[in-house]
């Protein structure tokens, strides 16, 4: 069977999800709750921003690919897409202006991690939650991944654009408590415990 072209900045076919974060959604809409207003922080092609709207969701969708928002508002007429930058300021009538902000399998991709935390608390209404997922590093998982002679394959430095970022649970609480979230509920997906692919968390916006 023939696949669709790939859009370069992403690895994905135009109809699918970023590489393998599809198996997040659940998690993630269920860390989401009840139908709110959302802003997607790299939203991508727009495949799970058409998934939250059909489940009630008001959604805006915000990524940095002129090819992802092209495709995204193709086949995204129940959402907003904008082509938006996370290193620039926030649009300011998305100040305050959301219930939840999500972001999946983004912060690994960020030099600067602290600016999407920034970027998600200008974005979010007061006890507003952020629900972020990042791919799982704790300690037996990268011990395994050195036994079994898999580091170089897992950090590669041949993927441009790739992986950048690695967190444990223990670092991502850091990042979080800094930028003034509280973290909630944790939930972790994909094999078996300790050596999930990824973890999501939510963490609600605190006051200053």
């Amino acid at each position: 069977m023939s696949r669709k072209p790939l859009t370069p900045e992403y690895r994905y076919e135009d109809t699918k999800p970023a590489h393998t974060a599809a198996y997040l959604w659940r998690e993630a809409v269920d860390l989401l709750g009840e139908p709110c207003r959302v802003l997607e922080i790299g939203c991508g092609n727009g495949a799970f921003a058409r998934h939250l709207a059909a489940l009630g969701f008001d959604v805006v969708g915000a990524d940095s690919s002129a090819g992802g928002i092209r495709i995204a508002k193709e086949r995204g007429a129940s959402c907003q897409f904008e082509l938006y930058d996370i290193y620039q300021d926030l649009r300011n009538d998305w100040l305050g202006a959301f219930d939840a902000v999500v972001s999946l399998e983004v912060i690994v991709h960020l030099y600067l991690p602290r600016v999407l935390l920034q970027r998600a608390r200008e974005a979010l209404r007061p006890g507003g939650a952020l629900v972020l997922s990042t791919p799982y590093h704790g300690y037996l998982k990268n011990l395994a991944l050195a036994l079994s002679g898999r580091l170089d394959r897992h950090f590669t430095a041949l993927w441009d654009g790739g992986h950048i970022k690695f967190f444990s649970r223990r670092t991502l609480s850091c990042l979080l408590r800094e930028s003034h979230f509280r973290e909630e509920r944790w939930a972790h997906v994909g094999r078996f415990p300790l050596f999930w692919k990824s973890m999501l968390v939510r963490a609600v916006k605190l006051e200053p």
